[in-house]
């Protein structure tokens, strides 16, 4: 919206503020984002899910998840280059579709923020018990403390930080897949069939409802390289780093993630080995205890290293609301405060602080909502991507996607589908918070107007927009 720009770009109170540095490029940026994929905890916590439903299949069902995934991959691209704000996708719909739905994707993109990282980060005691074994809450609660503190460093040493620890899973990724290429069991073809372990062991053909079935774990497997986005502030060029940065990691990932996954496939020894999901248990099998124990200790340096990840990224989602002036001044002022290592200090606290405690929190029910918060917030991007070459944002200087309008009409029935086959017991709570938020909006940010919620963009690319 032009109105919506021209509002940031006048206010004076944003302008004045203090800013993010851009001190990172395509490599930084990369690392950054492919830590937050975390490739390696993708293959060892996610894809287990999909072994025990799919069999066989899941290497297929990955494939279908990775290409659906490029549309998405090129609505980021066209829209993080067209629009690089910290606020990520609300900053994004807002510009394009309307301040209530930017606000909208907000609410959906904070659901997935808060929740997330300590979910994942629960998951560390499982990987640290070959060496020490621990309370999987407490030990959560300690990545997401550590992980905290890590966000509170500049960017560019938390880049070299997560950098470090993508290439230890990385490592163990390509161990796994070496170990399962070297101790074949089956036959390429069978990645195309489902194979039930079962007192005889038969072949089904793949269906539809099959594949669908495991569509969503799959979406999520890869769907981290939206990071980009949101560190588009402090990408050099954003213009042009925005859509290497997403493009590259969604590449990388697929590969790092896949491979692996065809060779556990040809590798198990049975078909119930491979069914149970316990990667661990195959690869000492191949090998022995210390490549099963090295293996596990990079999957937990994995998951803390998607913690930091995490919290850098969803710091920098409150700390554009603030500057947007989304809530009371008093939190608006508080949450926009950088630090002296150029962090935005308190809303990396606000981040991670409540993230510890919910590790001591039954999160079954809220990992269900993120999933459908996160189809709902794809959706909006690739409504946002529609409206993007209208009116004078057609003219600007971005990355533009190829097959426009065909990419993000395709993507919108897609999600669509997936969001309405979802249970609906998280549809409804979605649904009970998307009231709330848009009575938020009703009663205090419409009436607000020209105070709250000005999606603002950074200086240098208010200056191109004024140009």
């Amino acid at each position: 919206m032009t109105d919506t720009l021209q509002k940031s770009v006048v206010d004076t109170a944003t302008a004045h503020s203090p800013g993010l540095k851009r001190s990172i490029g395509v490599v930084g940026g990369t690392l950054l984002t492919l830590s937050c994929v975390t490739p390696a905890s993708t293959l060892f916590v996610i894809v287990p899910d999909l072994f025990s439903s799919l069999g066989t299949a899941t290497a297929l069902c990955l494939v279908i998840g990775a290409l659906l995934c490029i549309p998405v991959a090129f609505c980021y691209s066209e829209l993080g280059t067209l629009i690089p704000s910290a606020g990520g996708e609300y900053a994004i719909v807002s510009t394009l579709a309307g301040r209530l739905a930017g606000w909208l994707a907000f609410v959906m993109s904070l659901l997935v923020v808060m929740i997330v990282p300590p979910v994942i980060a629960m998951g560390t005691a499982d990987y640290l018990a070959p060496v020490i074994h621990l309370d999987p809450s407490w030990t959560g609660a300690g990545v997401m403390l550590a992980a905290t503190l890590a966000g509170l460093l500049d960017l560019r040493a938390n880049a070299w930080i997560t950098g470090i620890f993508l290439v230890l899973e990385v490592v163990a990724a390509g161990v796994v897949a070496l170990l399962g290429f070297t101790h074949s069991h089956r036959a390429v073809s069978s990645l195309g069939s489902l194979q039930v372990a079962g007192g005889h062991a038969h072949v089904n053909p793949v269906t539809a409802m099959m594949v669908l079935s495991g569509l969503a774990i799959a979406l999520f497997a890869t769907q981290g390289f939206s990071t980009a986005v949101y560190l588009s502030e402090e990408l050099e060029n954003p213009r042009r780093n925005v859509a290497r940065t997403v493009l590259a990691t969604l590449a990388i990932s697929s590969v790092v993630i896949l491979v692996p996954v065809v060779a556990i496939t040809l590798g198990a020894g049975d078909l119930k080995a491979l069914t149970s999901g316990d990667i661990s248990s195959m690869v000492i099998a191949w090998s022995n205890s210390g490549v099963g124990t090295f293996v596990s200790l990079c999957v937990a340096l994995a998951i803390i290293n998607a913690g930091i990840v995490m919290v850098i990224q969803n710091s920098r989602v409150l700390f554009a609301s603030a500057r947007d002036k989304a809530w009371p001044s008093p939190v608006n002022k508080a949450l926009a405060k950088l630090g002296r290592f150029g962090s935005p200090w308190v809303a990396t606290l606000v981040v991670g602080v409540p993230g510890a405690f919910l590790c001591f929190v039954n999160l079954d029910t809220l990992y269900g909502v993120t999933g459908v918060a996160v189809t709902g917030l794809y959706l909006l991007v690739a409504v946002a991507a529609l409206l993007a070459r209208r009116g004078a944002h057609g003219g600007k200087q971005a990355w533009r996607m190829p097959l426009w309008p065909v990419m993000p009409v395709l993507l919108i029935a897609v999600l669509l589908y997936i969001l309405v086959e979802q249970d609906p017991t998280y549809l409804w709570w979605t649904g009970g918070i998307t009231a709330v938020a848009t009575l938020y909006w009703a009663f205090y940010l419409r009436p607000r107007r020209e105070t709250r919620w000005l999606v603002s963009l950074p200086e240098d690319v208010q200056e191109e927009a004024v140009a």
